[in-house]
C-alpha cells in the first residue's frame, strides 16, 4: 500500500538517516560494484525503453526540418538530469542482489509496489520539471544568441556554433547554466531515490538527506558528478548506443554509493 504521508514533516519520522564521510576509494568501490551488478544481470533493456524512444522522436523531427538542432545537446545532456529517476529500477535490482534475492530484470518494476511510491513519484516530478526547465532555458539562450531563424543544414549549424563568436558565447553560457542545473539535480537526487527504496522515510527526509550528503562530502560528490558527466559523454559518442551500458552501470553504482554515504 502506497505511503499516504510521503510529504509529511521530517520531524514526524522516527529515524533520521546518518551520513558518513566518504572519499575517492569509496567512489572506485561503488563503480566496481556497479559493474559487477551489470555483469551479473545485464540490465540495458530497462534503459532501452527510455533512451531510444527519445532518440527516435528526435530523428523523426530532424527528418522533417532542422528546427530541433538547437536542442540536440540540451536534449541528450539532460540525461544526467533525469538519470536518477530512470535508474530507480536499477537501484532495486542492486538492492535485491545485495540481499541475495532473485534480481531478474523484471524486478526493476517492483518500485511501483513500494510503500514509498508516492514519494518517488513526487521527486520524479521535480526531476522532470528540472529537465524541461533546462530545455526551455537552453532554447531561450540559443534564440537570444542566434535569433529565431531555423538552421539551414547540420553543417551550417555546426559552423555557426563552433566557428563564430556567438557560437562560442552560446557554448560558454549554455555549459555554465547546464552546470548549475546538474549541481541542483546531484544535490537533490544522489541518495534520495535509493533511500526511498530502502526505507519509508518520506520525500522531505529523502531530499534533505541527499542535500546533506553532498554538503558533507563536497569534493567527493563533485568527483562523482564529473565521473557521471564523463561517462555519459563517452556513452553518447557511438551514436548514443553506449548509453545502454553506461547508464545501467551508473545506476547500479549509485546504489552502492548510497550504501557508502548513508549508514544502514
Amino acid at each position: 500500500m502506497a505511503n499516504k504521508n510521503w510529504m509529511a514533516d521530517a520531524d514526524a519520522r522516527p529515524a533520521r538517516p546518518i551520513i558518513r564521510k566518504i572519499g575517492s576509494a569509496d567512489l572506485r568501490d561503488a563503480l566496481a560494484n556497479g559493474i559487477d551488478d551489470f555483469k551479473a544481470k545485464p540490465s540495458h533493456i530497462v534503459l532501452l525503453v527510455i533512451i531510444y524512444p527519445i532518440i527516435g522522436f528526435f530523428l523523426i523531427r530532424l527528418s522533417a526540418g532542422y528546427d530541433v538542432l538547437p536542442l540536440v545537446f540540451p536534449l541528450f545532456a539532460g540525461f544526467a538530469l533525469i538519470g536518477p529517476l530512470a535508474a530507480v529500477g536499477l537501484y532495486e535490482l542492486s538492492r535485491r542482489r545485495e540481499q541475495g534475492l532473485d534480481f531478474s530484470w523484471w524486478h526493476a518494476f517492483d518500485p511501483f509496489r513500494s510503500p514509498s511510491i508516492g514519494a518517488i513519484m513526487a521527486l520524479g516530478i521535480v526531476q522532470l520539471a528540472l529537465y524541461f526547465a533546462w530545455l526551455s532555458v537552453a532554447l531561450a539562450v540559443y534564440q537570444l544568441t542566434f535569433g529565431n531563424a531555423e538552421p539551414e543544414s547540420i553543417a551550417e549549424f555546426a559552423r555557426q556554433v563552433f566557428t563564430t563568436p556567438s557560437g562560442w558565447a552560446l557554448i560558454v553560457v549554455g555549459c555554465g547554466i547546464g552546470f548549475l542545473f546538474a549541481v541542483v539535480v546531484l544535490a537533490v537526487s544522489v541518495v534520495s531515490f535509493p533511500l526511498l527504496l530502502d526505507r519509508d522515510v518520506g520525500a522531505v527526509v529523502a531530499l534533505q538527506t541527499s542535500v546533506k550528503s553532498v554538503l558533507a562530502n563536497p569534493i567527493t560528490m563533485a568527483k562523482w558528478g564529473l565521473i557521471v558527466a564523463g561517462a555519459l559523454v563517452i556513452g553518447c559518442l557511438p551514436f548514443f548506443f553506449g548509453l545502454a551500458v553506461v547508464m545501467p552501470v551508473l545506476g547500479h553504482a549509485t546504489w552502492h554509493l548510497y550504501r557508502k554515504v548513508v549508514e544502514p
